[in-house]
């Protein structure tokens, strides 16, 4: 490679991999493809992620490995094969974001260039929103609000108690003055007896007031805590959203991007938007490719991998390949390949063989999705892979949209619209539950009863997300109907109905309404599970058609 300071970045291909594996018949194999739409001809370009580059970025980790090398929560980090104008071929790696709070490292591509007035000012934004979302958290969990809400409970408990018992002493009162308006005794006994009841009467009311006033006394301190708690945290969201958007205002114009073509624009400009998400330009690909552009490096392959440890709700995973983010690298990806001449088009695909159109009409399009698909290109780190970005490569398909989604590892029914008009209509249907839903499942144990319903709170708590729990002071009601189809003495296969639709809610319901996670789900059951997929299908599904008005009954055959 020429020029000393591409030297120190750009790498032979013979530092990761032997001449074997360079030379190999599959090296050039295509596994995954980066595409973004030109934004000058609106053509679909692609950069392809090939055998040869997933090896490259497996070896570049075990040499971080063995180098010691660590990063707090594990890394993406990205490589880039590379050939220069003298026919030469390299690898070039970036990592994203910081690395133990640094921007730059030596071998590595520097980050897109910004003013160091900017950078100052992200970095000091992005400790203070921290500082602020943890901030948010300890307030949101405060244990006042768990005292509070156990002596609330008390209370309520006792004061039912208490009315019950003067409810039961004014019947017998109102018995003993029936018996006395009967009696023969003279009038001023029957006075005097009925004066005594009115005193007791009396005392009764006494008596719910001192105790009103008495938790009124324990619970009012409790009370103006968590309130100025509430306060605190309506006061940091406002500080948090102000501070958010002022600093996309800034980025807007601070990050300026080159293609292949040789233009260079702001990121804001390339996206169009006033503001744009925290951290756009700072992943693996834009780097990547940039300093491809600037340095007349023709990119050949790509990849993209998480490298340190897998994160504990198991959604990034270590030695696993991702695609661009979907949020802040996709959208710049068609500015970026942009001018490379060797870039062809994106060949149509139609769905594959293992997720079977079942039910088509001019309105609607069902699908039988596979496990380990998403159902929609997903945000950050997950997979942009999914049924929609397969069947919009399909003209025909080109506007679909889900109507509901499965979890990616969830297999079986999902609903798409072909027409934005109908969309509306089916949501509305999911919305008010009106459309009937079967799961089955197996679990990874036994259970004690043949069926019933699950009814707990489920909370997306900000700090273990995509994880869900159960919280019964903010999670929301969540219902389930199952049934016992079959059990041995290991697993027990079972039916379930949701009545709602919480995310993760058949996942959590199994492993905490009945103790037993569903087999292969590694965020709420064993995360050492080797089950090679989710055991959860939604096997039919039954609603009326909004366009027409026939009963929809479909069903699939549970694949295990």
């Amino acid at each position: 490679m020429s020029g000393n300071k591409l030297e120190k970045i750009i790498h032979p291909l013979t530092d990761f991999v032997g001449e074997e594996e360079i030379n190999h018949p599959d090296a050039d194999k295509v596994t995954y493809y980066y595409e973004g739409i030109c934004p000058k001809t609106g053509k679909t370009l692609k950069l392809p992620r090939t055998i040869l580059a997933e090896k490259v970025a497996l070896s570049l980790c075990r040499q971080l490995d063995e180098a010691n090398l660590k990063v707090a929560k594990g890394k993406m980090i990205g490589v880039l094969i590379v050939r220069d104008r003298e026919g030469n071929t390299g690898v070039i790696k970036a990592f994203s974001g910081f690395w133990n709070g640094e921007r730059e490292k030596t071998g590595w591509v520097s980050q897109i260039p910004s003013s160091s007035l900017l950078r100052f000012a992200e970095k000091m934004t992005l400790k203070e929103l921290n500082e602020i979302k943890w901030r948010i958290i300890q307030l949101e969990n405060l244990p006042i609000r768990r005292d509070y809400d156990q002596l609330n409970q008390q209370f309520q408990r006792e004061w039912e108690e208490l009315k019950q018992l003067h409810r039961q002493k004014k019947e017998a009162r109102d018995r003993q003055r029936d018996a006395l308006k009967n009696s023969s005794l003279p009038p001023d006994i029957i006075n005097q007896k009925m004066l005594l009841l009115d005193d007791e009467s009396r005392k009764d009311d006494w008596e719910r007031r001192r105790f009103k006033q008495k938790w009124k006394e324990k619970l009012e301190p409790l009370k103006t805590e968590i309130d100025k708690a509430d306060a605190e945290i309506i006061e940091l969201k406002g500080r948090r959203k102000e501070l958010s958007r002022k600093l996309q205002k800034q980025m807007q114009m601070g990050y300026t991007i080159t293609n292949f073509a040789g233009e260079s624009l702001s990121v804001g400009r390339i996206l169009g938007k006033e503001f744009i998400p925290t951290g756009t330009g700072d992943c693996c690909a834009p780097k990547l490719l940039h300093h491809a552009a600037v340095n007349q490096l023709t990119p050949i392959a790509m990849a993209e991998v998480w490298w340190g440890e897998t994160s504990p709700n198991g959604e990034k995973v270590a030695g696993k390949f991702y695609p661009a983010c979907k949020e802040r690298c996709q959208p710049l990806l068609g500015f970026l390949l942009s001018g490379l001449s060797n870039l062809p088009l994106l060949p149509k695909q139609h769905p594959p063989e293992h997720m079977p159109i079942i039910y088509e009409d001019e309105y609607l399009l069902v699908v039988d999705k596979p496990s380990g698909l998403s159902s929609v290109p997903g945000r950050g780190i997950e997979h942009y892979d999914s049924v929609v970005a397969r069947l919009s490569q399909i003209e025909e398909y080109k506007e679909i949209t889900a109507v509901h989604r499965l979890d990616k590892d969830t297999s079986g029914i999902l609903i798409l619209a072909k027409k934005k008009e109908i969309l509306g209509r089916l949501q509305k249907l999911f919305a008010n539950r009106e459309v009937e839903k079967i799961y089955e499942a197996i679990l990874d144990g036994v259970i004690d009863s043949k069926e019933g319903i699950i009814s707990l709170p489920l909370w997306a708590n900000p700090a273990t997300r995509p994880r869900q729990e159960v919280n019964w002071l903010k999670g929301k009601p969540s219902i389930t109907s199952y049934r016992l189809l079959e059990a041995t003495s290991s697993e027990t296969r079972l039916q379930l109905i949701p009545h709602t639709g919480r995310t993760h809610q058949l996942r959590i319901h199994c492993a905490f309404g009945l103790g037993v996670a569903i087999k292969g789900d590694r965020i709420y059951g064993k995360k050492e599970d080797d089950s090679p997929r989710l055991y959860l299908h939604a096997r039919e599904i039954k609603f009326f058609h909004p366009a027409t008005g026939d009963c929809l009954h479909l069903k699939t055959v549970t694949p295990f």
